[in-house]
């Protein structure tokens, strides 16, 4: 064999090494790379599916706030319309509530009226709200007056010996303002019917010495009066049961 052959063989098996170790390097290459874009992509999807999770916490937070946000100004606007509704009622009471300076005003000019039936409610010391009790008396109460005719409602309110003058006079008012305003708004009593007032600590009706006579002077008496003779005629039975 020539030397031209030798070299033209070592020439060939150079090109087939070449060629072999450069189809090694890509399939090595490949091999390596292959996982690491397997990774990648499920990086990119595990990132995909956090923010797509976040995105729908964040949505379902914001739709609950939402909705809290609308019931608390449902709440409020429910809130600010019952308080306008009692300012409303409270100022009809106060326009047309015949309010007197003294028990001699109450009765001026309502010689014609007589006692039907009574009931007083007591107070907590310097406390105007009613209480259950109360409440309950004041219902048993109310049974009387849907059935009277031509009737006005006497509403004396007092006080115990305790504090300043001035001061038992307004809370002495404020528990006779209670006790209608309670009538008024339940049971559908004309605010006309009412004739009020507030003698503090001036009217007792038991001694101020003891913690139980206290009690009592803490009280709004409320007395149903009326001028037809045929309900009096009615109900004078059963006063003299009750006496």
């Amino acid at each position: 064999m020539s030397i031209c052959h030798f070299r033209a063989l070592g020439l060939a098996v150079s090109v087939a090494v070449v060629a072999i170790a450069g189809c090694t390097t890509k399939s090595y290459v490949h091999t390596q790379t292959a996982p690491l874009i397997g990774q990648t992509d499920q990086l990119e999807n595990k990132t995909a599916e956090n923010n797509r999770q976040i995105h729908d916490v964040n949505d379902r937070a914001m739709a609950g706030i939402g909705k809290a946000q609308g019931t608390a100004d449902s709440a409020n606007q429910n809130a600010q319309n019952a308080n306008l509704a009692a300012g409303n009622a409270q100022a009809a009471a106060d326009n047309v509530v015949h309010r007197a300076d003294s028990l001699d005003s109450v009765v001026k000019g309502l010689d014609s009226y007589k006692p039907v039936s009574s009931v007083s409610v007591t107070f907590g010391f310097d406390k105007s709200v009613l209480t259950k009790a109360d409440r309950d008396q004041l219902d048993a109460f109310a049974g009387q007056i849907s059935a009277a005719k031509s009737y006005i409602l006497e509403v004396t309110g007092g006080t115990d010996s305790t504090g300043p003058a001035q001061y038992n006079y307004d809370l002495s008012q404020r528990r006779a303002d209670a006790v209608v305003q309670y009538l008024a708004s339940k049971y559908g009593i004309a605010a006309h019917r009412f004739y009020l007032i507030g003698v503090g600590k001036d009217v007792e009706v038991a001694p101020n010495t003891t913690a139980v006579g206290r009690k009592q002077n803490r009280r709004v008496d409320v007395q149903l009066l009326s001028n037809m003779s045929d309900q009096l005629a009615e109900t004078a039975p059963n006063q003299d049961k009750a006496n």
